[in-house]
């Protein structure tokens, strides 16, 4: 499980994270970084990261309980940032292969 959510753009902490909050249901962060052996400071970084890309959220309690995104969910928007940087790179590819004509060409002349 971890490999595949690595290949989808997690990092293989938070993969761990992700995967560990999803079968154990919500944790305080204390919990997470004892369960995984994380320093916690590390963990709230990757904690807001994972809250960024929209697979974990936060109870808005003292202190908070993190919890992870559906699985389902996760695909889809995972599905979505893919499609996003496919025609970011398609609007850019003219542009691209513009300046790199002009580069290799301004190269090849001295």
């Amino acid at each position: 499980m971890y490999k595949n959510l690595v290949s989808l753009g997690f990092t293989e902490i938070e993969a761990k994270v992700y995967v560990f909050l999803a079968t154990e249901g919500p944790r305080k962060a204390r919990e997470i970084a004892g369960a995984l052996n994380i320093h916690r400071r590390q963990l709230y970084y990757i904690l807001k990261g994972l809250k960024s890309k929209g697979v974990v959220c936060a109870s808005f309690e003292y202190p908070a309980h993190f919890s992870a995104v559906l699985l389902e969910r996760v695909l889809d928007i995972l599905i979505v940032e893919q499609e996003k940087q496919q025609q970011n790179l398609e609007a850019s590819k003219n542009e691209l292969l513009s300046i790199w004509r002009y580069i290799t060409k301004k190269t090849s002349e001295n």
